[in-house]
């Protein structure tokens, strides 16, 4: 069941931006259970872009590994799954396919975007890309911070962080920082995709409907947020194998959000 209307327009006047429902509890129920039910009823294209993004995940940490960047492979791996929105983009498609009983084989979904979003979406990948970067740089600043700009080792990183002041108190304000940037790049980007696919708008009154959106029920959005970040979370850490599973179903999950929470 759908919250509120938010953002009518008075009456003769008509509406200039996207109408957003306030999301509850139950949609967010709900759309995990519909997310779930599109990925068993069409999971090829899914577990092809989750392995896709496993596989890119583990090629950015042996990376960052092999240049003795580890210090910045955790914000690399979390930053890695806030680009996640954007890797969804073909879920978005599928999950709209299925709604209308159109093809969902993987030769019918590979390149299948619209032409009204394909300049649009790139837009947005490039804010979340720009998001990503700020996001590396943030936690090379605390690192330094802390630290230095002598790069430690992983061994070293792991006794500062468990066993020093320091090292708490690094580890407390990477945390903040990451939060912080976290939350602004989830407000603009969680409807933003999946509208940019459904609809012939640009990419600014997409981010805007997004962020509309949460502040609409923020609460219940940073609970969704939270869930979605630590579900990535518990699936990057088993070298991101778990993302082939986690990735389609939260795809699927989010489209579904997104139908509930901007109105047709």
């Amino acid at each position: 069941m759908t919250g509120l209307v938010v953002g009518t327009t008075p009456p003769g006047l008509a509406s200039k931006e996207p109408v957003v429902r306030a999301i509850t509890i139950d949609d967010i129920s709900a759309a995990l259970s519909d997310g779930l039910r599109d990925f068993r009823t069409a999971p090829a294209f899914g577990l092809l872009i989750g392995a896709i993004y496993a596989i890119g995940g583990n090629v950015l940490f042996w990376a960052a590994a092999s240049f003795d960047f580890l210090f910045i492979a955790y914000p690399l791996a979390a930053g890695f799954a806030l680009v996640a929105p954007f890797a969804a983009v073909g879920i978005y498609e599928t999950s709209r396919r299925l709604a209308v009983g159109g093809e969902t084989s993987v030769g019918a979904l590979i390149g299948s975007v619209p032409p009204h979003a394909r300049r649009e979406l790139g837009y947005m990948a490039l804010v979340t890309a720009f998001g990503m970067i700020a996001w590396i740089y943030a936690a090379g600043f605390v690192y330094a911070l802390f630290f230095g700009l002598r790069p430690l080792d992983y061994t070293d990183i792991v006794s500062a962080v468990v066993s020093t002041p320091r090292g708490i108190f690094f580890l407390v304000a990477g945390n903040i920082v990451g939060a912080v940037m976290a939350t602004v790049i989830f407000a603009v980007s969680v409807i933003a995709y999946p509208m940019l696919l459904d609809r012939d708008i640009d990419f600014v009154t997409a981010m805007i409907t997004s962020i509309r959106t949460v502040f609409a029920a923020p609460l219940v959005m940073l609970g969704w947020g939270i869930f979605v970040g630590t579900l990535l979370a518990v699936a990057i850490l088993p070298m991101f194998l778990g993302l082939i599973v986690v990735l389609p179903w939260l795809g699927h999950a989010t489209w579904h959000l997104y139908r509930r929470a901007v109105e047709a």
